[in-house]
């Protein structure tokens, strides 16, 4: 079953930027899943285990670099277009 996903990452720090660049280049790296990114979030879209196993991970290894944050996740069942403009 495919999985779309649609994340936000809010670093609890000032320098913001480093931890959200680096959340977005682990789960692009990820083979299988197609990575969007826009100015408000990022788009995931692939497997659901690889998906749900992806952000776990990703999560996990983002917050024991750059500490506390809070994640924003919605995920829609099916695979939506997010590669084209609605």
């Amino acid at each position: 079953m495919d999985l779309t996903a649609e994340l936000s990452l809010y670093p609890l720090r000032e320098d913001y930027e480093p931890p959200i660049r680096a959340l977005i280049d682990d789960l692009a790296a990820e083979a299988g899943l197609l990575a969007i990114t826009n100015a408000m979030s990022t788009q995931l879209r692939g497997d659901f285990d690889t998906v749900m196993t992806t952000v776990a991970r990703a999560l996990r290894a983002s917050s024991e670099r750059f500490g506390k944050q809070v994640l924003v996740c919605k995920f829609i069942p099916g695979a939506l277009a997010i590669d084209a403009a609605p």
